[in-house]
């Protein structure tokens, strides 16, 4: 069976397809000739996704080579809806920061935030409103304990050096700043100054979703179930080690048993919190004797509880988003006095992952006493609702992995930013559909970020995790 009365033909010069479904969507290039072929990404994320779709046919498909367009969607695991509900980038606590320990972080950061600054510019639709993502530009503010404070200013060194308008404050100017603050333990704080702050994702990926229909984007629900693959010698410097390369994927479609094949040229593993079950669909990871052995994706998807609360005595307009030296986090939520935050669990306290259950014995044993020892206004506060979703976790390093698998030749990755996808969605975007196009990086160079540095057990670690 094919997809061609769906408008999804192998056949076709440009097909650009996403076949999406419950968990995780599927980039596919359904051409032979990169040049003029569209791009389909694989993601849980929502928003990645998107992106590359959108950087594709901006950047690489121009008017003469878009002659006929057609993008689906593909999922590989259950669980997330074509209205993307569960997907991670909704569930997020919508954040944007440059206060990284890593320079391709925060060199990503500002890419997004000028992308978000000119959004309309960007994603901009005619005969449609303007898209307003709601934007609180308060910046992160960032404490650090006494055993910190070295690590915090060598971060704060490093982002004054790529052009980040952070500042550093004592306990005495904190305590000035933002007088709700306890500073008893605090021996210092960053506090970003622009370009940082958090805006509403639902909004943000809808303005994707809806610019990429613009363009003549086709949406299509279907679950990936398979890869198939063709396999040949590949000749490095010290060995003959097999490659191989995706010619099509089995799509499962929705309330039907019916499944579909679909031959494909390139695939971009944009799954999120899934990448890793997607990578072992490729044979990535798994015992064969056509791949380096032990070299797995070492993305997971990892549970995390937001809660939201009430508190008509708290910080009030001027709060920023606040990480404290234990952890918890926490922003303003609207202007009814209310607020948003949570705390990452320890190794031990790792929640089941087979649902999106909250606990909520975490927040009263876990996250209030912290925040009420921060903030103590914040004893009286009442919670007034919650919700869960999933980190794409890269045990590895918690940096992510961007661009080509040395062995599977025609497979991309763009997942494991361990919490930080949304933020850096359209530079990822951009960077991949330039990869592709271009065979490299230019934009923003993310060539650390490679699968190279799994191979070479070179962990890049991110100071900055939340």
């Amino acid at each position: 069976m094919d997809l061609s009365g769906a408008g999804l033909r192998s056949g076709h010069r440009l097909v650009l397809g996403w076949i999406e479904g419950a968990a995780a969507v599927l980039n596919v290039i359904f051409s032979s000739d990169v040049r003029e072929a569209s791009v389909a990404p694989c993601s849980a994320e929502g928003v990645r996704w998107q992106v590359c779709a959108l950087c594709w046919r901006r950047d690489g498909g121009s008017s003469q080579t878009l002659r006929s367009p057609g993008f689906a969607s593909a999922s590989s695991a259950a669980g997330i809806s074509s209205e993307y509900s569960k997907a991670s980038t909704v569930l997020s606590a919508g954040g944007i920061r440059q206060q990284f320990s890593v320079e391709e972080n925060i060199w990503m950061s500002s890419f997004s935030a000028n992308f978000l600054r000119l959004i309309n510019d960007h994603l901009g639709v005619v005969g449609e409103p303007p898209i307003d993502i709601q934007f609180n530009h308060s910046g992160y503010l960032f404490l650090a304990s006494e055993n910190e404070a070295a690590v915090l200013e060598e971060n704060v060194n490093l982002q004054r050096k790529e052009g980040v308008a952070v500042s550093l404050l004592s306990p005495a100017q904190l305590k000035k700043k933002f007088p709700w603050l306890n500073t008893d333990d605090v021996a210092l704080a960053s506090y970003g100054l622009e370009n940082e702050g958090w805006f509403d994702p639902w909004t943000l990926l809808n303005a994707f979703k809806r610019k990429a229909i613009s363009l003549g984007t086709l949406q299509y629900n279907g679950e990936v179930t398979s890869f198939n693959s063709s396999f040949y010698e590949m000749k490095t410097k010290d060995q003959h080690c097999k490659a191989s390369c995706i010619k099509s994927l089995n799509v499962q479609l929705p309330e039907s048993f019916e499944r579909a094949k679909v031959d494909c040229c390139m695939v971009i593993n944009a799954t999120g919190a899934w990448s890793g079950k997607v990578a072992e669909m490729a044979g990535i990871g798994a015992p064969s004797e056509n791949f380096l052995p032990g070299v797995k994706f070492p993305v997971e998807p990892k549970k995390r509880y937001v809660y939201v609360w009430h508190c008509p005595e708290g910080p009030g307009l001027e709060c920023p988003f606040l990480i404290d030296t234990t952890g918890a986090y926490f922003r303003r939520e609207g202007l009814g006095s209310n607020y948003l935050g949570g705390l990452s669990p320890t190794e031990e306290e790792e929640p089941d992952i087979e649902n999106l259950e909250v606990d909520p014995e975490f927040f009263q044993e876990k996250v209030w006493p912290k925040l009420a020892h921060r903030v103590p206004c914040f004893e009286s506060l009442k919670v007034k609702s919650s919700w869960a979703g999933y980190y794409d976790y890269n045990t590895f390093d918690q940096n992510p992995v961007i661009g080509r698998h040395p062995q599977v030749s025609n497979l991309y990755f763009a997942s494991g930013f361990s919490g930080h996808g949304l933020q850096h969605a359209p530079a990822v975007g951009q960077a991949v559909a330039e990869l592709i196009l271009d065979l490299k990086f230019k934009s923003i160079n993310l060539e650390r970020f490679s699968f190279d540095r799994l191979i070479k057990n070179e962990k890049l670690l991110e100071r900055n995790i939340v």
